[in-house]
């Protein structure tokens, strides 16, 4: 711990000499949130980086994160403290896949969950996010929609919005997909009058067991918002720091075993320290791929 502290120290110094500000997403090591600035979900951070007035942005998350940071944030300098934390769904899909994809039907739209590379950003017409992603198909005012890369947020979405057809990409987040009902199950059995959050980027008959499907954005405010004081936590376990700043008093229990990114664990306070003082590795993203990406993005915040 004392250890822990005296980096931690270390680590707003050189943040405080660099003109740096520190994002982390909810799903990180503990120690790395406490460090930062800001901790949210991947579109409230990047939301933060474009607001920001600091020259330098610090992102304690995986690749795609940096990108968006990148694309709302040309102008900033975007480090991601471990180079080779990626995320899996988001490779699913790659730029050759969604051109082919979309040949295959002429004029039906695409909406890509911002799990995904600035690359095939560019390539589609509106993003989303968890929270939102009823919102944005709601808000094409058409039938059919291409909806990529996860399955899983896909066919949630199709129950959410059933006048829309969602032809949905097989993509997926290992984390929530390897989540079983009979996980779920155990926990309510073991955990009794708990109320139940789900990911909706969990599998259909998980989120079937759930009392609400939200972000983990949305978690954070329900469970401070709740009368209830114990909650049933269906994502990855980083989140449980944050609830528990959050809600604190209330009581947070996980299925077993925990779900664990190990792509987000990949960043220690450690490389948040390198990062800060070596400003690398930094993120870069191609003009011309950003701004279509940012135009997709924009859309998105447009709609709400």
């Amino acid at each position: 711990m004392a250890h822990d502290e005296g980096l931690a120290a270390e680590v707003r110094g050189l943040a405080a000499a660099r003109g740096a500000v520190i994002l982390a997403h909810n799903y990180q090591r503990a120690e790395v949130q406490d460090v930062a600035d800001f901790v949210g979900d991947s579109l409230g951070l990047s939301r933060e980086a474009a607001a920001t007035d600091a020259g330098v942005i610090v992102f304690a998350g995986v690749h795609f994160m940096a990108e968006t940071a990148k694309i709302l944030a040309p102008d900033k300098t975007v480090v991601l403290p471990e180079g080779h934390a990626g995320c899996p769904m988001a490779d699913m899909i790659t730029p050759a896949d969604l051109i082919a994809w979309k040949a295959r039907y002429p004029g039906v739209p695409v909406v890509t969950y911002v799990n995904s590379s600035a690359q095939v950003k560019a390539l589609t017409d509106v993003c989303c996010t968890s929270a939102n992603a009823p919102q944005v198909v709601r808000s094409l005012g058409v039938s059919r929609v291409l909806f990529a890369p996860d399955r899983n947020l896909a066919a949630w979405v199709a129950g959410q919005v059933p006048q829309v057809e969602i032809i949905a990409w097989q993509g997926f987040c290992p984390t929530h997909d390897r989540i079983t009902a009979a996980m779920v199950a155990d926990a309510i059995e073991r955990h009794p009058g708990a109320e139940v959050m789900a990911h909706p980027e969990c599998r259909p008959e998980v989120l079937e067991l759930a009392d609400f499907v939200l972000s983990t954005s949305g978690m954070l405010r329900h469970a401070a918002g709740s009368s209830a004081s114990d909650f049933i936590v269906v994502t990855e376990c980083g989140l449980l720091h944050a609830l528990e700043k959050a809600a604190p008093g209330k009581h947070f229990h996980q299925p077993s075993p925990a779900p664990v990114c190990p792509n987000m664990k990949l960043t220690t306070l450690e490389k948040v320290r390198d990062a800060t003082r070596d400003l690398t590795p930094a993120v870069e993203v191609p003009e011309d791929v950003r701004r279509r990406a940012l135009a997709a993005v924009e859309r998105m915040v447009a709609i709400g």
